[in-house]
């Protein structure tokens, strides 16, 4: 009962932050899940290769992998409001600028690489460092709104690049897709995204004694947990793998034989199933042991992949592939984020959290790649479907062998009525 009010009452104060989190998270994907209508055109118009063309994804994931740590720092050091009111605005910049791509290869890796600098400040560990300083009995389903912005973007990106790069050409649909989304979001983050550490100077100062009491590990320590590798392990295979075959997704089922309007429509029911995957997860998350949830939730895609294999040219199995490929997508940087809160608390959650979005950056910057690449080598997907099944159930082993968190040391908290309670300092 006391549980339940606790998860009531941090709802009834902070509903509106996941929902305009979910809105800046979804900025940090922009390029991945726009990029698939873009392959078709960019390969017209100048004649290269899947490989090439995804090579851009690669540059900006291992540049953004980089400074994964020291952007959790800084979000730990000055608080996520400013970071991430920056970065939508840097992201969108960059983003326009791949319209201007000249046909070189070189200068289309640069673009790239001006991409990575937007993804820099808003990665997920921005907007869950927010949402984790808030919440805390409802921490899961709380992230799992958060994070339930890569769905909206798995949901609206492709259908409106599509539309755009048919009506208008893809030069300009890479600056109007930039456009119509910073003037949606920067506006609602400004006014509502605020986490603990972005109050004012004086709510500042009365939490810093709690502040102080934080519980959690120290960055020295989570990197000599064996928790932090299993969830390095589990994060980096899934994004090499399920990025990979989600940004080839529209390729794979156009090749099957559908028409590319007909191909985005199927691949927006991932976007709609991955809002259902992270919010079922989260709720599960804050019911039952997070390792269990995420170790089911990683076996899901093989289901997608033995579709695309087995019966890859069938609409059906086409839906339900991606209906399965859209729940765990819904899941998995929420199971990431929770068990990485509760194995080392948040003391220091954003640097540590850093070091898990290093592998999934690195994933998503090979994962693409290697998809395009095996089909340029054997004229078919087929191959690196079979990988992931097999990487998937390896990462769903290294999620169940977490096993129960440790237990936190409860932070002393001030009695008096002038000082918040642990969730509100992050």
């Amino acid at each position: 009962m006391g549980a339940t009010n606790n998860a009531a009452a941090e709802w009834r104060r902070f509903w509106f932050l996941p929902l305009v989190a979910a809105l800046g998270y979804a900025t940090s994907v922009l390029h991945v899940y726009s990029i698939g209508p873009f392959i078709a055109p960019l390969h017209q118009e100048f004649g290269w290769s899947r490989a090439q063309i995804s090579a851009g994804i690669t540059v900006s994931a291992i540049i953004s992998g980089i400074f994964c740590i020291p952007i959790g720092m800084l979000v730990d050091r000055i608080g996520p409001r400013f970071v991430g009111l920056v970065g939508v605005l840097v992201m969108a910049a960059a983003f326009a600028l791949l319209g201007t791509a000249t046909g070189h290869t070189s200068n289309w890796l640069m673009l790239w690489a001006a991409v990575a600098v937007g993804t820099f400040w808003v990665q997920a560990t921005v907007w869950t460092s927010a949402v984790a300083s808030r919440f805390e009995t409802s921490r899961g389903l709380a992230f799992a709104l958060t994070l339930s912005g890569a769905s909206v973007a798995a949901t609206v990106f492709p259908m409106l690049a599509t539309w755009l790069i048919g009506s208008y050409g893809w030069r300009t649909a890479f600056p109007a897709m930039a456009g119509i989304w910073a003037a949606l979001v920067f506006p609602l983050l400004f006014l509502f995204f605020r986490g603990a550490r972005d109050q004012g100077r004086l709510q500042r100062a009365a939490a810093a004694s709690v502040a102080r009491a934080r519980a959690g590990v120290s960055f020295s320590e989570g990197l000599r947990s064996p928790a932090l590798y299993k969830l390095l392990l589990a994060s980096g295979l899934f994004s090499f793998t399920l990025i990979g075959a989600l940004v080839h997704f529209v390729p794979i089922l156009t090749d099957a034989g559908a028409v590319p309007l007909k191909a985005a429509g199927i691949a927006s029911l991932i976007g709609i199933f991955s809002i259902v995957g992270r919010l079922g997860t989260g709720v599960l998350l804050d019911r039952f042991p997070g390792h269990r949830v995420g170790a089911l939730a990683f076996l899901i895609p093989i289901i997608a992949c033995a579709l695309l294999l087995l019966d890859g040219a069938n609409p059906i199995s086409q839906s339900v592939a991606a209906a399965a490929f859209g729940l765990t997508v819904g899941s998995e940087v929420d199971v990431i984020a929770y068990l990485a809160a509760k194995h080392f608390g948040l003391k220091n959650f954003g640097a540590l959290y850093g070091v898990l979005q290093m592998a999934l950056a690195c994933g998503t910057a090979f994962g693409p790649l290697a998809a395009g690449t095996v089909f340029d080598h054997y004229g078919s997907y087929a191959p690196f479907l079979m990988l992931t099944i097999a990487l998937m159930a390896v990462s769903a082993v290294a999620l169940f062998s977490l096993g129960l968190p440790p237990v936190q040391a409860a932070p002393v908290i001030a009695a008096h009525a002038g000082v918040p309670d642990q969730r509100d300092v992050l």
